[in-house]
């Protein structure tokens, strides 16, 4: 019987279904305009693959060096810039929020009405920086379309876009009121663009300039920005739509795209373009307990913490989130640390794994992962919203754990 090719322990045969899966069931037909995943494990890069178009529109090939919008996959790059400052000594994360954005002292939760005249009662307690870092603050996101408070979200565009500035988010949501009590619910929202904000008060400097010096200049990490330069906009992705029947449409041209120019609005929650390389480079070091070839981002402790499931009681999302909550993970047998889904309780999750993985996704269907008790981790860029369109998480998990020989 011939015996099977290795790298770091993972079947090569077995990981080239990867690539087989993604090209005949979604690429090929048309469900999927580009795809590309990167697997490591043990700190050794054992399988990428890239299959399609990075623009179906000019024709153009998807390459080892294009650049993804990668939404909310900035979540955990936040997360770690935000903790970088906790093991400074510069905050605990029962801090009220007010102690920072002086306007938040007095938020009160939605009790009836339609904005601008609302119905409001008091919280029980103030919100507090561990309530942002888990989605537990009571904000929400206008894109949920389930509340008269998102729908007030919808209506100032709070979500970012042309025109809009960190300091006009905090200041509208001084005004609005929360979903519920802080520490009550889980619920997916802008709470990551107002740790970017936070980022910039307690830092004093610019999110781009706080993730420049911090983050990516340390990391090598030479190809993620808010906004992309103008030598590299032939290497950016073109982003599309999912459209009824299993196919796409343009959603944003590269060439015309708000990432690439200046629009003061740094997203914390959501902001970045990346390549599959770089965000390995920031995958890897967590995978390493946070650092990378001797640069030390964040350290182990402070990582291992951030990675517990820090939702009351040891709840998990079914038990905790609000009703209609969207989630970039699965909710059964996840919980949520501070800037990452955590897996619980594999049986539960229905989908193959580790105790203690974790990750996230973005929008446009892009997702990472990192399993600890295998050393092993996973990413997947492609550029289609939303990214409930397919189980691609789910499937690439099943494929992928099949590999494992050791």
């Amino acid at each position: 019987m011939t015996q099977p090719n290795l790298i770091a322990g993972l079947d090569t045969d077995r990981l080239s279904r990867l690539g087989e899966f993604l090209e005949e069931r979604y690429v090929r037909p048309g469900r999927l305009p580009c795809a590309m995943t990167l697997v490591a494990r043990r700190g050794e890069v054992a399988y990428l693959s890239m299959h399609g178009l990075m623009d179906v529109e000019r024709g153009r090939p998807v390459q080892r060096d294009t650049l993804f919008r990668i939404y909310s996959m900035t979540k955990p790059i936040t997360s770690i810039a935000l903790m970088q400052l906790y093991e400074q000594g510069r905050f605990l994360l029962d801090d009220p929020m007010h102690r920072y954005i002086p306007s938040w002292e007095k938020l009160r939760v939605y009790k009836a009405g339609v904005h601008p005249n609302f119905l409001t009662t008091p919280v029980q307690r103030p919100m507090s920086i561990r309530d942002l870092l888990t989605h537990q603050s009571g904000l929400t996101y206008g894109f949920m379309n389930r509340t008269n408070v998102d729908a007030a979200y919808r209506a100032l565009r709070l979500d970012g876009g042309t025109g809009h500035s960190l300091e006009r988010l905090v200041d509208e949501l001084s005004r609005l009121p929360l979903e519920f009590s802080p520490g009550t619910a889980w619920n997916y929202s802008v709470a990551t663009d107002v740790c970017g904000y936070l980022i910039q008060v307690i830092s004093g400097m610019p999110l781009d300039e706080y993730f420049r010096r911090f983050i990516f200049e340390p990391l090598g990490m030479v190809d993620t920005f808010f906004t992309v330069p103008a030598g590299k906009v032939d290497r950016f992705a073109a982003c599309y739509q999912y459209q009824a029947g299993d196919r796409f449409s343009l959603q944003d041209d590269p060439q015309a795209s708000h990432f690439t120019s200046e629009n003061g609005y740094l997203s914390g929650g959501g902001g970045l373009v990346s390549t599959i390389d770089d965000y390995y480079r920031f995958a890897q070091a967590l995978a390493n307990g946070g650092a990378l070839e001797n640069v030390r981002i964040i350290g182990r402790k402070t990582l291992e913490f951030m990675r517990l499931n820090h939702l009351p009681n040891s709840l998990d999302l079914p038990s905790l989130a609000a009703a209609g909550s969207f989630s970039e993970t699965p909710y059964d047998g996840t919980g949520f640390g501070l800037g990452f889904s955590v897996k619980l309780d594999v049986a539960k999750s229905q989908t193959v794994g580790s105790p203690g993985e974790y990750g996230w996704g973005g929008m446009a269907s892009t997702s990472f992962f990192i399993d600890p008790v295998e050393d092993l981790l996973m990413i997947f860029m492609t550029q289609l919203i939303p990214s409930s369109s397919y189980p691609l998480r789910q499937e690439l998990r099943a494929i992928l754990y099949g590999a494992l020989r050791d």
